[in-house]
């Protein structure tokens, strides 16, 4: 991970961007980061939001934020801005309903088993995963957190660990997958065109896959306890941490852009 005043200069098109722990700290928003969200907006910046939170978040967040679109349930589903309406667009297609069935089938037999496991209080928000929590409100150590994604595995599940939540789903998204596909829907850009013309801000595993995607992938300094587990890191990493470190990635793209 190279510092962020190494980033050559680039003409970006827009950011995608984590929430927890990238956006805020302690679980709410650093004020400063949504001060430069709306600086990179103002500025012609395309933002996107993309978070292993649930779609209810998203389409709130698509709604009353100065975003072009919300991305949830690391890539299951989005919710993209057309003016004052929102346009809600899932990763896969099929039967929600029969979905949510298999969902709660296997969060059932994960909690029946693992008593340890506790779904997380924005679980009734979900609708293409199921989550518990490892961080927010709980903290379990790996040997658990392993446990969990481990069943859920065995029963034909992806799993993906954030720095707060493990996510079970059974679908093949994922943040850069999805990520390229809201960018396709609103802006007819090819996936080559979404990874080397916008950039990317993150902390943890479940960014990973957006870390290998973009070119301009930049982790906020506190991603650096996840530096084992990233495979590739982010090409990028801020000084300071959280929200904070995320203003200080906006504010680098926009001084490129007044070069």
């Amino acid at each position: 991970m190279r510092p962020l005043t190494e980033l050559a200069r680039r003409d970006l098109r827009g950011v995608f961007s984590d929430i927890d722990d990238t956006l805020t700290h302690d679980g709410a928003v650093v004020p400063e980061a949504y001060a430069a969200l709306a600086r990179a907006r103002d500025a012609g910046l395309r933002v996107v939001l993309v978070t292993g939170r649930p779609a209810g978040w998203a389409e709130v967040l698509a709604s009353l934020w100065p975003v072009d679109a919300a991305i949830a349930e690391n890539g299951g589903i989005a919710y993209l801005r057309r003016g004052r309406r929102l346009e809600r667009l899932y990763f896969a297609p099929g039967d929600p309903a029969e979905e949510a069935r298999r969902l709660a089938a296997l969060s059932e037999e994960i909690q029946r088993t693992h008593p340890f496991a506790k779904r997380t209080d924005d679980a009734s928000l979900r609708v293409t995963d199921i989550a518990f929590d490892i961080g927010e409100n709980e903290a379990l150590p790996p040997e658990q957190i392993e446990a969990i994604t481990s069943l859920a595995r065995s029963r034909g599940a992806r799993t993906i660990v954030s720095s707060v939540h493990a996510h079970a789903c059974f679908h093949e998204a994922d943040k850069a997958r999805m990520s390229a596909r809201v960018a396709g829907v609103l802006w007819n850009e090819t996936p080559e065109d979404v990874a080397a013309s916008y950039a990317f801000v993150g902390d943890s595993p479940n960014d990973q896959a957006a870390f290998a995607f973009f070119e301009t992938s930049i982790g906020v300094a506190n991603v650096a306890r996840y530096r084992s587990a990233l495979n590739p890191p982010p090409a990028f990493v801020t000084s300071a941490p959280y929200g904070h470190g995320f203003a200080e990635a906006i504010d680098a793209l926009l001084a490129q852009r007044a070069q």
